[in-house]
């Protein structure tokens, strides 16, 4: 970084960054080792509460929204200019690990203790955001804050959500104290990076400490249902049978047939199944199951799609039963900021790392902040490539790692000043 004045041995400390992400994985802890604090529980009240407080001790200013993401400042010298910001989410999964959007968040914390240690102004202020609700597991939609934040779908429509105990968004909010006062588009964001673990297994497959996030695959997620008849199983002849849950079958194996068919980014997934009436020797009458679709380039999710289509048109015609897909949610591909890519790359070049680009499969808050503002995102590997599990887990020095990047990247935006 020798065009900022600053040298390549600032380093972010990274035995105090894996003791604050166990510290908060305390929250909300389960019998395996991971974390259970889902969105707007008291226990997401515990950790929200827990990571201010870490914020304020490094003398961050505090802010929430109307749909309590919250926002830690570090001034800047010209605190007209629209901040500099890192961060990511802390609720999780009902069997969630200790560093899925946790270390984004506290990596960013960390950041900023590096700077105050170091004496390191900056031009603009750098702020580090935890969002609400990105897993989605209590609440949908998922990275619900964020999506609201960039204007992706309204607060009343977000404040309407229910969990299945019928609590809304709008109540838990207010109850857990974090509805804030902050109106939504008032919030400024000058560049945004995020920090996460890959939730895959890419990174340590290679054996590369540092992922540089080009862009997130689209997705597109079809409800399929295949009508037929149940009858006994028994008296019932193959060749008169109406099985929904054999025509079903082909194209649950036509959807892991297309994404190999587009490798090396396609995916698909059937990941739920219900079939009825789910009886041993009751030929199905009905199967609806669900498909995943995705690749990063929008005109080839789009090919998948259509031709998935078309082979449920030659199975219904083919075998005599009506097949209905229906498509219940779309997430176009997004490709995040050249600048920013750019300072991820060369900062992990100038700290010696070991990169490679790596497309996101997975959703996170950075795809709808990159609506707003130039946007990047830095992977670091996770044991094994397991995520959303208990048994998740990541190296300290590959936390440290990303982190350090994390800090190089965000002051070539924010402008130390020298």
């Amino acid at each position: 970084m020798a065009q900022l004045g600053l040298p390549t041995q600032l380093r972010i400390n990274g035995e105090r960054l894996q003791r604050s992400l166990l510290e908060l994985a305390k929250i909300g802890a389960t019998p395996k080792g991971g974390v259970c604090r889902l969105a707007l529980s008291d226990l997401d009240q515990q950790g929200r509460t827990w990571v201010i407080n870490q914020a304020k001790a490094l003398g961050l200013s505090v802010s929430i929204d109307q749909i309590g993401n919250t926002f830690m400042r570090r001034a800047g010298q010209r605190s007209q200019l629209p901040p500099v910001m890192t961060g990511s989410h802390i609720d999780t999964q009902p069997t969630g690990g200790k560093y899925d959007g946790n270390y984004g968040v506290l990596a960013g914390l960390e950041v900023i203790a590096t700077l105050n240690e170091n004496g390191i102004e900056t031009e603009a202020p750098i702020e580090v955001v935890f969002w609400t609700n990105e897993e989605g597991s209590r609440f949908t939609p998922v990275m619900m804050g964020s999506g609201v934040f960039a204007g992706a779908f309204s607060l009343e429509h977000a404040y309407s959500r229910t969990d299945q105990a019928g609590k809304s968004v709008q109540n838990e909010l207010e109850r857990i104290g974090f509805l804030g006062n902050e109106k939504i588009g008032e919030h400024s964001c000058g560049a945004y990076f995020e920090a996460h673990i890959e939730q895959g297994p890419v990174l340590e497959h290679h054996n590369i400490t540092i992922g540089v996030v080009p862009g997130v695959m689209g997705l597109r997620w079809f409800d399929c249902v295949v009508h037929g008849f149940e009858a006994h199983a028994g008296p019932t002849p193959m060749e008169i049978r109406q099985d929904a849950l054999y025509v079903a079958s082909q194209l649950m194996q036509y959807v892991i047939t297309l994404a190999k068919n587009h490798a090396p980014h396609g995916r698909g997934t059937v990941g739920m199944v219900q079939v009825f009436p789910n009886s041993r020797n009751v030929i199905p009458g009905r199967v609806q199951f669900s498909v995943d679709l995705r690749h990063p380039d929008s005109a080839v999710l789009s090919e998948m799609s259509a031709s998935l289509q078309k082979q449920i048109d030659t199975l219904s015609a083919v075998h005599r039963m009506p097949i209905t897909l229906e498509e219940v949610s779309y997430f176009p591909p997004c490709s995040f900021d050249l600048a920013c890519i750019d300072a991820i790359r060369e900062s992990s070049k100038d700290l010696g790392y070991s990169q490679m680009d790596v497309v996101s499969g997975a959703g996170h808050d950075a795809i709808y902040i990159a609506r707003l503002a130039p946007t990047g995102m830095i992977f670091i590997p996770c044991k094994d490539g397991i995520s959303h599990n208990e048994i998740e887990d990541a190296r300290t020095d590959h936390l440290e790692a990303g982190a350090n990047v994390l800090l190089h990247s965000m002051l070539r935006f924010a402008k130390p000043v020298i």
